[in-house]
Parts: structure tokens; C-alpha cells; sequence
């Protein structure tokens, strides 16, 4: 399986399509109201901002979103990792893994070490106030838990959200 720069002429309506499913994950972690949250964002023009914002970002590191790309089976992507571009570096002082998706057929393969590797190079690259990865992951996700931690990610500090 090949892990390759994401191009948006090919591949943007694939990544919706394994957003959608990120998403949805997620807010299935949580209960029925966290489900509704995750799931009623999933918009029409929540799909057109998240695409033009991956566009941006591209923009500014070509490199900061891989996907894995089957292609010797003309399977859609697999999966893909998100790292924020060197300019957006002043959120966390530090490299940021947005988002990690592994299609549900794929787990298990160690194509998430790969998505990872692709990952690291691209934080590798930026000049950053502190060398360290950040990322969020829910407590509730324990394979997701386990990959972060067998990668060498301890945790730091604790997140914590309002509603307004």
C-alpha cells in the first residue's frame, strides 16, 4: 500500500468520505448526545469549509496530509493523517496530528505506523517552539490509546471545553 501526498483534484471526495466516518466514530465514543453532536455537523457546508481548509493547508505544506492509497486493488484510500501546517505551529508550540483515520478493514495491518512515519517527517520538517507531537485522542478509545502510547505519547496536561 502506498502513502502518498493527498490531492484534492482526486482524492477530496474519498477524504470526505473517511472524515464522515472519523467523525462518527468519534461521537460514538460518547453517547447518544455526543453522537448527535459529531453526526448533525456533518453538513453540506461543513464538508465545503473542512475541504477548503485541507486545500489550505496543503497549500502551505504539501506534505502535512498522506493518504494510503491501495491502489494495486483500486480500493478507495484506506486511510490518512492530518498534521497542521508550521504556520498554524503556535496552537500547541508544537507539531499537531489533527486527525488519524484508519478504515475499519485496515486496522490492524500497521498501516497506522505508516500513517504515523508520514506524519512525523512532516512535523520533522517545521521549525517549531518546542520539539514535541501533540494530538487529542478520547480516553474512551483504547486501541487508539495503545497505538499513541506504543509511539512513544504520554500525556500532557488534560483538555477541557465549555458549550456557549
Amino acid at each position: 500500500m502506498e502513502t502518498r501526498r493527498y490531492d484534492p483534484a482526486k482524492d477530496s471526495g474519498v477524504l470526505w468520505g473517511l472524515k464522515e466516518r472519523f467523525e462518527r466514530e468519534l461521537g460514538g465514543l460518547g453517547g447518544d448526545a455526543k453522537a448527535d453532536s459529531y453526526d448533525g455537523k456533518l453538513t453540506e457546508g461543513y464538508r465545503e469549509r473542512y475541504l477548503d481548509w485541507a486545500e489550505w493547508c496543503i497549500e502551505q505544506n504539501p506534505d502535512c496530509i498522506a493518504v494510503a492509497d491501495p491502489a494495486e486493488r483500486g480500493d478507495d484510500l484506506a486511510g490518512y493523517v492530518f498534521v497542521l501546517p508550521e504556520e498554524l505551529s503556535m496552537i500547541w508550540d508544537a507539531g499537531v496530528v489533527n486527525e488519524l483515520y484508519v478504515g475499519e478493514a485496515h486496522r490492524g495491518t500497521g498501516l497506522v505506523d505508516d500513517l504515523l512515519d508520514a506524519a512525523f517527517a512532516c512535523v520533522e520538517a517545521q521549525d517549531l517552539p518546542l520539539d514535541r507531537v501533540a494530538l487529542d485522542v478520547d480516553p474512551d478509545n483504547g486501541p487508539a490509546n495503545g497505538v499513541y502510547r506504543r509511539h512513544g505519547f504520554e500525556p500532557w496536561g488534560e483538555l477541557l471545553m465549555r458549550e456557549y
